[in-house]
Formats: C-alpha cells, sequence, structure tokens
C-alpha cells in the first residue's frame, strides 16, 4: 500500500510497503516510520521507498541472484541512485527487503519484539539507499551510529 506525507517543508515521501508473507501482525506504520524518519534525518524527504516483507526462500533466492550468497539474510537495499543514470526519476531512491522469519528469529534472540527488529532492518537498508556502507569498519561504525541515532528518534 502506498503512503505519501507532506512533510513540513512541503516535500512529499512516498512509502509502498508490500507484504508477502502469510504475517499478517507486522505493524506497517512501524515501517513507514522508520523509513521517514531516516530520510527526515539526511534532508532527503522528497523520496520514494518501497519495502518488501518476505520469507527466507525468497530472500535466499535474491542474495543469492544479486550477491552470490546462496544463503538468506535479513535485510537487502538496492539503490537506484548509484549508477549515475541521468534517465531515472530523481526522486526515486530504491527498494529494501526484508526477510521476516530472519527478522523473527532475530528479535527472539536479541529478546525484542518483531516490531522493534522491523523498524531495526527499515533503517538499516534505507541508510544503504542513501549510500552508508559497513564493509569497512571506520564506514560501519559511522552507519551504525546513524542506525543508533534514528532508532532513538523512533
Amino acid at each position: 500500500m502506498a503512503d505519501k506525507h507532506r512533510t513540513g517543508n512541503s516535500r512529499i515521501t512516498m512509502v509502498l510497503v508490500r507484504n508477502d508473507t502469510q504475517n499478517a501482525g507486522l505493524n506497517e506504520s512501524v515501517i513507514r516510520q522508520a523509513v521517514l524518519a531516516t530520510l527526515r534525518m539526511h534532508d532527503s524527504e522528497a523520496c520514494e521507498v518501497s519495502v518488501l516483507l518476505t520469507d527466507d526462500s525468497a530472500m535466499q533466492s535474491l542474495n543469492r541472484q544479486f550477491r552470490n550468497i546462496d544463503t538468506p539474510t535479513d535485510v537487502l537495499a538496492f539503490a537506484m541512485r548509484e549508477d549515475g543514470d541521468e534517465s531515472m526519476n530523481p526522486h526515486l531512491l530504491g527498494d529494501v527487503i526484508i526477510s521476516v522469519p530472519t527478522a523473527q528469529r532475530q528479535a527472539h534472540a536479541q529478546n525484542h519484539s518483531l516490531d522493534v527488529e522491523v523498524a531495526n532492518l527499515t533503517v538499516h537498508g534505507v541508510l544503504h539507499l542513501l549510500g552508508y556502507d559497513h564493509q569497512i569498519s571506520a564506514d560501519a561504525t559511522i552507519m551504525f551510529e546513524k542506525q543508533e541515532a534514528v532508532l532513538r528518534q523512533i
């Protein structure tokens, strides 16, 4: 379901959330709030972001196809601005895909709710869309500090 939010400075953020899982108990407003808070913190509110909630099997297939890693993962992010294609809608930031079963396992292991874990993964994915990475220790420190700052806001 698409949801448009007008911010105080009249920019419009569009967040599309699609739940392909059997988990009807997920609070999609938590996802929207996580996307909006992350974009707001980076002055990138005039963006479109889609979030797909899926299962481990679909996530493993995507991870294999795009990263050559044949296991499921918790979150993948596909940025639309990485290659500098000027023909693309400049407001289209990208897609975040979250494996709900993996998020459930991680929430249980860390002793918090599924909503908290999905918010965490959503923020993490949107930060990747904004260009953050954690492959190098110094970059990881910056990214995870940003992630914690957004999570404190929500």
